[in-house]
């Protein structure tokens, strides 16, 4: 594009421009002003001191989080229930939106839909609510467990460090599953259906055409998906860990998010939380490329 063509194109497309400003100031405020304090992570910062004003301390700050048990304590946490979820709420939404897909248009299907979908959209003071009450002595799974045998009496889930793990990991699958089909539902919409009418003639049964159209098809979005998963594997949900943490389960419970949360704003250590939420950053980065150059290797699929 020639630099007289860039000027005329600019010039016509001037409405979605402006459009487009709000956004980028909204960007340069919240998003890259605020990297400038990222240097209290080299610095001893307290709350008397200023961002200049703090004194430097290189990376010492790093070298107390790498030494504390109780931040590889939250590592282990957190990728424990991330890779969890990894596994199950990673191919979950991708199960469900076939489901849905292959569902006949009409009032079946769109309610299925609906009712995927409202989880999505409460609150995990809400959803946290619901699974204390659920999971108490007196709730509905120790009710439903006791009556068909499966247990002898009743036992709070929540209390029990060795059930945290898998509780996070269903409620937060049941919370997004349905909120997760929709790109797959809309990538599937745009399949052509003559590769289905030719597989019928062909004789090609539903399991077939899934594993040979709807999937190789879905490729693209999945490795997408899957690639973006990967990058927030050691970011685990903080809403949720604050709602269901307690003193008992807190040694399968807290995160790295959480703990960066208690050092940094409970006790004050600006300067140590930021040194650990940035090198989980670092860290989180370097998976998401990594994971885009094996994608590319594997199936010459990347975002980059």
């Amino acid at each position: 594009m020639t630099k007289k063509t860039f000027w005329r194109t600019l010039k016509s497309q001037i409405p979605l421009q402006l459009m487009v400003i709000p956004g980028i100031i909204f960007m340069i405020i919240f998003c890259y002003i605020p990297i400038y304090g990222l240097v209290i992570a080299f610095k001893s910062l307290t709350v008397t001191d200023t961002i200049a004003s703090a004194p430097w301390v290189g990376l010492e700050n790093f070298k107390i989080a790498f030494s504390d048990k109780f931040f590889w304590e939250s590592v282990v946490n957190t990728l424990a229930i991330s890779f969890l979820k990894l596994g199950i709420g990673f191919i979950a939404p991708i199960i469900l939106a076939i489901m849905i897909f292959e569902l006949r248009d009409g009032w079946f299907k769109k309610t299925v839909q609906t009712i995927s979908y409202l989880p999505h959209f409460l609150s995990w003071i809400v959803v946290g609510g619901m699974m204390i009450s659920w999971l108490s002595t007196s709730g509905l799974i120790n009710t439903f467990l006791v009556g068909i045998g499966v247990i002898d009496s009743p036992k709070n889930f929540l209390v029990d460090p060795n059930s945290y793990w898998f509780i996070a990991v269903l409620s937060d699958v049941w919370k997004s599953v349905g909120w997760g089909t929709i790109i797959y539902l809309a990538t599937m919409a745009g399949i052509d259906p003559t590769y289905y009418e030719a597989a019928k003639i062909d004789g090609a049964t539903k399991i077939q055409q899934i594993f040979h159209i709807t999937l190789p098809l879905m490729k693209f979005v999945i490795t997408l998906m899957f690639i973006l998963s990967v990058g927030g594997i050691l970011g685990s949900n903080l809403d949720q860990t604050l709602v269901l943490i307690n003193p008992l389960n807190a040694s399968h419970a807290e995160v790295i998010n959480s703990y960066v949360y208690k050092i940094g704003l409970a006790q004050g250590d600006f300067s140590y939380a930021t040194a650990v939420g940035l090198a989980i950053s670092v860290i989180s980065l370097l998976l998401v490329v990594i994971t885009n150059k094996l994608s590319k290797k594997v199936n010459n699929r990347s975002i980059f």
